[in-house]
């Protein structure tokens, strides 16, 4: 499984490629940083995200898109400077037809360190010892997209299996009826 991990911001934008499967060792492909300056208006920042998104599907060919879920903070610039940063992510993946998960950030930190509380540090430290690296990647925001890559990667069976669970327990059946044995009837 090949995934496109995004930690969506404005000015910084995470992306990673991991690619593996659960209970296997990872191999990270890439990551980076999509930057727009802080002093540019909104709508050039976001056509600058895409187009970085764009060259990293290209250039990649993710199976999946794990974006980081916005989640509220209590600065709503903020919030809503990367919840767009989040929708452009999510258009390009769709636009392709490539299935987006969204991933809560203490959902990430707890499937990569074992606890949702954890800092930045933990979290580059454990991509770091996870995909074998010499050095966590720098900003934060690279490792943090590698992260989410790796979170969808060990989740993804657990949750097609509950989501395949949960079709079948809304689909109804029909009974079978037995087999009701023919007897002819002489003439």
């Amino acid at each position: 499984m090949r995934v496109l991990g995004v930690d969506p911001g404005l000015t910084r934008c995470g992306v990673g490629v991991v690619e593996g499967v659960a209970g296997r060792p990872l191999t990270m492909l890439g990551v980076g940083v999509v930057r727009t300056p802080a002093d540019a208006e909104l709508g050039p920042r976001l056509v600058a995200i895409e187009r970085g998104i764009e060259q990293w599907l290209d250039e990649h060919r993710p199976e999946y898109v794990a974006v980081e879920r916005v989640f509220s903070q209590h600065n709503v610039r903020t919030v809503m400077g990367t919840a767009q940063a989040s929708a452009v992510a999510m258009l390009c993946a769709s636009r392709r037809g490539i299935p987006v998960a969204l991933h809560t950030p203490s959902e990430v930190k707890a499937a990569v360190t074992g606890s949702g509380r954890a800092d930045k540090a933990q979290v580059g430290a454990m991509v770091t010892r996870l995909l074998r690296l010499d050095a966590p990647p720098k900003p934060a925001d690279a490792a943090d997209a590698l992260a989410l890559a790796i979170c969808h990667i060990w989740r993804a069976p657990a949750v097609n299996r509950l989501q395949q669970a949960h079709a079948a327990a809304r689909t109804p059946r029909v009974p079978r009826t037995p087999a009701v044995p023919v007897r002819k009837v002489p003439r």
